[in-house]
């Protein structure tokens, strides 16, 4: 019923930046909070930033300042500017949605997750 899909993972040296990019599709009525996880290798998947439809934003204490994230509600998208990366961004991250559908008559909210994107950062 609905997709989402990452874009933008890659290998960049210490200091660098990436963008990473997720769109939700589908049965969509409404998007209500959209956000980034990570997991590294024998980690825990952990919450990296989260935004709402108003623009509200929410930070892991480990990327304030280096990371921003927006969003587009007309595209059902949300974006992750990555700045100043160091070794320990190393992880898969993960787009999360948390959607109305068009297909219940409810305001019910379903959570969607993406497949993963591999970001590596080299020191």
């Amino acid at each position: 019923q609905v997709r989402v899909v990452e874009s933008g993972g890659g290998l960049v040296q210490a200091g660098g930046s990436l963008r990473l990019s997720c769109a939700a599709s589908g049965s969509i009525r409404s998007v209500n909070a959209m956000g980034w996880y990570r997991q590294g290798p024998g980690l825990q998947r952990d919450l990296v930033a989260t935004t709402t439809p108003t623009g509200n934003t929410g930070y892991a204490d480990s990327v304030k300042g280096r990371f921003t994230i927006s969003r587009d509600n007309v595209q059902n998208t949300v974006y992750l500017q990555m700045n100043n990366l160091k070794p320990e961004d190393t992880a898969v991250y993960y787009c999360n949605a948390r959607v109305v559908l068009t297909t219940t008559l409810s305001l019910a909210e379903y959570e969607y997750w993406g497949q993963g994107t591999q970001v590596t950062v080299s020191s």
